[in-house]
């Protein structure tokens, strides 16, 4: 195993242990110790492979995670929630948000947040612009891959706008993952898959074809794209240990509202898009702290002709 693809790992490693105990004192000193790197080191590797401090890595995600809390019914106090992820007090969170959002959070929950989330938005249309013919590329190789992707006939089951909902419970489930860092539906996702399944082929993972997943761990409209993480996953047992820059994680039980969805890689982001926008706030439901998920079941195929393939888009959700 190279030297970067152990320290990717355990980087990934740390970066998944600030999202799960945000509420706790994450000072350098523990977290170079789920890295296995000390203290001096670890902070310098951090800092070279992630674009950010360890410091502004954890405020960040606090922040990002207040921010979804604070719009959440029903409703809490900003002290709240503010302790809830790791603030001391109610005003040093003030401060921290407004520098970070530009408002306080009490503009925020009074409807400053549009603003935020259009500007998101509005950022990840022109990125999808700009990679529209990388994204296209991408998708030719999954079309000619076939003993990774295997063929199916997807012609005639493409549609758009209203979404068919089905509430389910899914199980917890141990997976093992590599991590695409970047902007949501471009060709970097599809370029991630193709390492992923050919890392699952060459571990005796398939065939026989696993479920798959793929699990959106930041919200688009709250995160900056180029700081988005996206992981291709395999359910696992037990007994498997990871390798290279593959880690293991555990996706939480609990309700899902799940959409059908046929179509191909550049359309999956948009559809997610729908999904929000379109069912979820007429629902009467509201998306939790789980992270989203992609589900891919056993008897995946991929319409060679067209490159669509059908997957379970899983929103977490609880009622308001």
């Amino acid at each position: 195993m190279g030297d970067r693809q152990t320290y990717v790992a355990r980087i990934n490693r740390v970066i998944d242990h600030i999202d799960g105990h945000l509420r706790e004192a994450l000072d350098l000193e523990h977290l170079a110790e789920v890295a296995c790197f000390s203290p001096w080191h670890f902070h310098r590797i951090f800092q070279a492979l992630t674009g950010e401090t360890v410091a502004e890595r954890v405020r960040r995600r606090r922040l990002e995670v207040a921010a979804a809390r604070l719009l959440a019914s029903p409703p809490r106090s900003a002290l709240e929630v503010a302790l809830e992820v790791g603030f001391g007090s109610a005003e040093v969170f003030t401060r921290a948000f407004k520098a970070h959002f530009s408002v306080t959070p009490t503009d925020w929950r009074r409807g400053a947040f549009r603003a935020w989330t259009a500007a998101q938005r509005g950022a990840m249309r022109k990125i999808h612009q700009a990679d529209r013919k990388a994204n296209q590329d991408a998708a030719v190789g999954f079309r000619q891959d076939l003993d990774l992707w295997p063929p199916g006939d997807w012609t005639g089951h493409r549609k758009g706008g209203q979404m068919d909902i089905e509430m389910q419970t899914l199980p917890e489930t141990r997976v093992a993952y590599m991590r695409h860092v970047g902007p949501y539906g471009t060709s970097g996702i599809p370029r991630l898959w193709q390492r992923f399944a050919a890392w699952c082929a060459g571990q005796g993972l398939m065939p026989p074809r696993l479920v798959m997943f793929g699990i959106s761990q930041d919200s688009p409209d709250l995160t900056a794209p180029d700081k988005c993480r996206y992981d291709a996953c395999v359910g696992v047992d037990a007994a498997f240990r990871p390798t290279d820059e593959v880690g293991v994680q555990v996706i939480p039980a609990g309700r899902y509202a799940c959409a059908r969805f046929v179509g191909t890689a550049t359309e999956v982001h948009d559809a997610w898009m729908r999904f929000l926008s379109g069912w979820l706030p007429d629902s009467g439901y509201q998306a939790d702290d789980r992270p989203a998920v992609e589900l891919y079941e056993r008897d995946f195929t991929m319409d060679p002709e067209t490159g669509a393939f059908p997957c379970l888009l899983c929103l977490p959700v609880r009622p308001l």
